[in-house]
């Protein structure tokens, strides 16, 4: 368990990004390790996020019927972390001592409820801790 890390939605919307090639080789690179070593995690959160930007905002958005071959095959087997009063207690906690937004925090509170290390996100700071969880940012 103390390899565990949590990954944020923009390594999963980099794997679609054909303008970044580095960063979605990166990220393809952090999600099968995720998938194939159990050790990355995300929330319910992620899932929709990223589900809302394949299908509305990526360059050639996902179909329906492809999102949910996604859904089925990489975002549910990585999902731990379900929406809880004690989640929301945590998020809005961390937002009022870090100022980061309502959302971050969230992302923030599931990394800690997962018992994860690390975050590796790219919209946090790198190198920041926040009660035991380290942000990393691969692209560095």
């Amino acid at each position: 368990m103390s390899d565990r890390y949590f990954v944020d939605t923009n390594i999963f919307a980099y794997t679609f990004d054909d303008k970044s090639k580095k960063k979605q080789k990166i990220s393809k690179k952090i999600i099968a390790h995720s998938l194939a070593t159990n050790e990355g995690i995300i929330s319910y959160q992620v899932v929709q996020e990223f589900l809302n930007i394949a299908t509305r905002k990526f360059a050639h958005p996902l179909k329906i019927q492809d999102s949910k071959i996604y859904l089925t095959n990489v975002l549910f087997p990585l999902c731990e972390i379900y929406p809880s009063e004690n989640l929301f207690e945590m998020g809005l906690d961390i937002q009022s001592t870090t100022k980061y937004s309502f959302y971050d925090s969230m992302i923030i509170a599931s990394s800690i409820k997962g018992k994860c290390k690390k975050i590796i996100t790219e919209d946090l700071k790198d190198g920041q801790a926040i009660q035991g969880v380290t942000i990393v940012n691969p692209f560095i």
